[in-house]
């Protein structure tokens, strides 16, 4: 790596990621060792959980998170959904991070369980994998009141905060349940907010992405 060229967004806008037929054999003893190495760093930068990673960490060596001490303890989650992009299995992608006051404290991007009849389907299971990220708060004792949950998503809050089951979505009853109990005790708030960028899930073309990690770390 020592004579690639730096990049300066972690994932190309257009990638998609399929199934390599003609893929050629590596050292998986080096292999292993350098996704290791990588996933024991996604836990102190947002930024470095996707793809040619090695060269955007070589443009960025000192990025880092900032704690400020001045900073409030609001909590705020964001979340996004991208419904069926995975080529292989059609599964969705959601992406949450957590921001506490202006610091960045939590974040994930993980493929979904099961596959997701409609975006809104996708973007209720987001809604409730982040209420779930914000019940382990109490784990830790934390009580930060009424967290809004912001999402692009206007039907998907629409069902959540409906206390008729939506016909669309009755095979997810159990995650609707988990939901409107949170709700109802005041736990989270769910807050549309217009799409900004897609971070979390697809790539970024360099302005966009670079304007985003100016606002987070």
């Amino acid at each position: 790596m020592g004579d690639s060229k730096p990049m300066t967004t972690p994932m190309s806008t257009n990638m998609m990621l399929d199934v390599d037929e003609d893929g050629e054999a590596v050292d998986e003893k080096e292999f292993r060792g350098m996704i290791g190495s990588l996933l024991y760093l996604t836990a102190t930068r947002l930024d470095i959980q996707f793809a040619r990673i090695f060269r955007y960490l070589k443009f960025t060596p000192k990025l880092s998170l900032l704690y400020s001490s001045c900073s409030s303890l609001s909590l705020r989650e964001f979340s996004d959904a991208d419904h069926a992009g995975c080529r292989v299995d059609r599964k969705s992608t959601s992406g949450t991070c957590q921001v506490l006051g202006t610091s960045l404290v939590s974040w994930s991007s993980r493929k979904q369980a099961s596959v997701s009849l409609s975006t809104t389907e996708a973007e209720y299971i987001l809604l409730f994998l982040a209420t779930l990220d914000e019940s382990h708060l109490s784990d830790f004792g934390l009580s930060f009141g009424r967290i809004p949950l912001l999402v692009d998503s206007t039907s998907a809050i629409s069902i959540a905060n409906n206390p008729v089951l939506h016909s669309r979505i009755k095979h997810k009853d159990v995650r609707f349940h988990f939901l409107r109990d949170h709700y109802e005790k005041g736990d989270i708030d769910f807050i549309h907010v217009e799409r900004v960028d897609n971070a979390l899930i697809k790539g970024e073309i360099e302005s966009q992405w670079t304007g985003l990690i100016a606002l987070l770390v």
